[in-house]
């Protein structure tokens, strides 16, 4: 589905930032945007940025019932800033309904991933997705291997392999006349 995506951009609170830009909402099924103007008072300015495709995928189903079942349902925007001047200061990359999937993007440190709340008529559309194609999986614990941690490994290399020296092999295994 496509997202239309709105990046508000207001006076910093800094000298160090004159400006200060944060994605504040998502428009389900806009037409291709790039940074057209929507609203404007003053020194506030919303500007729909970008309109990326919203992917949802079976396999990711678990994260998207964890993010389902926060306080606030949200979509998450992943931006990077341009080097560009006179254009504009990010690009969108990616919009996705996966915790998970924005986390990975938050533990690089490049994008700056933003949350934005789902409207009414996205959520009910992941929570249709989420109903038909999740399947509930059993927590399965891991039994540990039946190994005898009472059995001598004399050395760590093969006493099969001929070699003039090994540091690793043992002189019990020479005075056997298991190695040579």
């Amino acid at each position: 589905m496509p997202l239309g995506v709105v990046i508000r951009k207001t006076p910093g609170a800094t000298r160090w930032a004159a400006w200060a830009w944060k994605a504040v909402a998502v428009l389900p099924g806009a037409g291709p945007a790039d940074w057209r103007v929507l609203r404007s008072e003053g020194d506030v300015t919303e500007y729909h940025a970008a309109t990326p495709t919203l992917e949802l995928h079976g396999a990711d189903t678990d994260a998207y019932v964890h993010g389902l079942a926060a306080q606030v349902p949200c979509i998450y925007v992943v931006l990077r800033a341009t080097a560009s001047t006179q254009g504009a200061p990010f690009e969108v990359l990616l919009v996705t309904a996966s915790p998970y999937e924005a986390q990975d993007y938050c533990d690089s440190g490049e994008e700056i991933v933003e949350k934005v709340a789902m409207p009414e008529g996205l959520l009910a559309w992941v929570s249709e997705f989420v109903d038909t194609h999740h399947v509930e999986e059993e927590f399965k614990k891991r039994r540990r291997d039946r190994v005898d941690i009472d059995v001598v490994e004399d050395g760590v290399g093969d006493p099969r392999i001929h070699q003039m020296r090994d540091v690793f092999r043992s002189p019990a295994l020479q005075r056997k006349g298991r190695m040579q």
